[in-house]
């Protein structure tokens, strides 16, 4: 997104791009909920409900900052 993003703002000569700091925030909470959401591939571990509830919601909540990067994009 970052290499893509950045040609073309060069050759279209506008170097403001729309929506930077919702892109910014976007990517960093993509980063942040990304790194707890590892527990969803536990499949055969047998995990807890209140456990496998979380993961669950972590990766449902990190599709809005996807959805933000992209239509920012």
């Amino acid at each position: 997104f970052g290499i893509i993003s950045h040609i073309c703002l060069s050759i279209s000569a506008n170097f403001d791009a729309f929506g930077f700091y919702g892109l910014l925030f976007a990517m960093f909470s993509i980063v942040c909920l990304g790194s707890s959401v590892w527990g969803h591939h536990m499949f055969t571990v047998g995990l807890d409900v209140k456990t496998a509830v979380f993961f669950s919601s972590v990766t449902m909540i990190i599709g809005v900052p996807t959805g933000i990067k992209v239509f920012t994009w």
